[in-house]
């Protein structure tokens, strides 16, 4: 998911530290399967312990040190330190059960504020039911939280991630204790387009199908696309419900961290799309007099572009985007001097283009990833090369607000 991790990286490596470095790296030269194995479960034992401690800065330190040496080491470790946060074994009454954490997303846009809210137990009723009837393989149980959550809502690290994976796995299984707590959501920043999610944990006897693509798989495989739609068809009018004045596209569920990149890259044209349109009422110009600078930001490396929107011949920031990379997109140039990736940023401005928004600054380089210190809002860039917070004028409608 598109998040910086939460613990502040140390500059020397721990033993831990030092040790996760290893063995990404063993795997990451792995010869064959037989020797994945072994290196996965090292590995694995490792992991396990950091995240029961809550020991999040040893597996960024890893992570940030591998990110700087060897880019294959860095994607086998987070690989490996995503798929142990988000699925287990746990035992119940001898038996051993998978336990998979997965979320349902909905991609939503509106021109008021996109509500994450509670979810009465007659609807959590009805969502378990779809999942099962559509999305899940027979014989799962499984757990919702009872909260249509936003983005800073969710877990913010690996050892949360795993947390929220044992308690809602635990209620899957009918065990006793306290669902995940929810983080507190920032008030400084609405956005117009943006993510929901409904979370769960689903558990299985161990080696069974969890999913129904994998008992149904369908001709050339296309059993994933029709439970996704028939997923959306069910669920449309109880999401409808949830988010009242806003459009939405419904995801398929699946794995906590596939899903969460699948909606950043969907929502990410939509917001856009929704920040011109919003920004031509609130300020009642046509798109043509907008302008759009454009900034890859990040720590060592390109690792999202930030999208701040000016009125023509002003430097004050009325509104931004965020369009974080994923996968292959984040082949970016360590080194400032090296060329800049030309084609997100080229999909950026045909996207503006395409809204009517004809003025649009490029910066080189790569800049800070900031954040107001008071509200954490992000900052996004001025036609100067600053990093400012955006603030509409004061003679502009009002900002995006609750639909009634």
């Amino acid at each position: 998911m598109a998040r910086a991790r939460s613990t502040p990286t140390a500059t020397r490596l721990n033993r831990d530290a030092s040790r996760l470095v290893s063995l990404a790296l063993a795997l990451h030269s792995s010869g064959s399967r037989v020797e994945d194995q072994y290196w996965e479960s090292e590995l694995g034992t490792l992991l396990t312990k950091l995240m029961r401690t809550s020991n999040d800065a040893t597996i960024d330190s890893a992570l940030d040190h591998l990110s700087k040496t060897n880019l294959g080491g860095y994607e086998v470790l987070i690989e490996q330190a995503e798929t142990l946060s988000e699925s287990c074994v746990i035992e119940k009454d001898g038996a051993r059960y998978d336990v998979l954490l997965i979320v349902a997303p909905i991609v939503a846009w509106t021109r008021y504020s996109i509500p994450a809210c509670d979810i009465s137990d007659g609807m959590i009723t009805e969502l378990q039911r779809h999942l099962q009837s559509h999305v899940l393989a027979a014989n799962t149980q499984l757990a919702i939280l009872p909260r249509l959550a936003s983005l800073d809502q969710m877990p913010r690290s690996f050892c949360e991630t795993w947390e929220w994976l044992l308690k809602l796995g635990a209620h899957a299984l009918g065990l006793p204790g306290a669902l995940p707590k929810l983080n507190v959501e920032p008030d400084g920043f609405n956005m117009l387009a943006d993510t929901r999610y409904l979370v769960a944990a689903v558990a299985i006897p161990e080696g069974q199908p969890l999913f129904r693509w994998q008992e149904e798989p369908g001709s050339l495989g296309d059993g994933r696309v029709q439970c996704l739609e028939n997923w959306g068809r069910a669920t449309q009018p109880l999401f409808a419900e949830l988010l009242a004045g806003c459009g939405f596209e419904i995801l398929v569920p699946d794995a906590y961290y596939v899903s969460n990149r699948e909606a950043d890259r969907r929502v990410r044209p939509l917001s856009v799309k929704a920040a011109v349109s919003w920004l031509g009422s609130a300020l009642k110009i046509e798109p043509s007099q907008l302008r759009a600078v454009v900034a890859g930001c990040g720590e060592q490396r390109i690792d999202e572009y930030r999208i701040g929107f000016t009125q023509k011949n002003q430097n004050e920031v009325v509104y931004g985007c965020l369009w974080p990379l994923y996968g292959k997109e984040e082949d970016q140039p360590l080194m400032d001097n090296e060329p800049t990736p030309i084609d997100t940023v080229d999909e950026i401005a045909a996207l503006l283009k395409e809204c009517g928004v004809t003025d649009i600054r490029r910066l080189p380089g790569t800049l800070p990833p900031d954040f107001c210190e008071d509200c954490g809002a992000p900052h996004f860039p001025n036609p100067s090369g600053e990093m400012v917070h955006a603030e509409l004028p004061e003679d502009a409608d009002t900002a995006p607000a609750h639909f009634h």
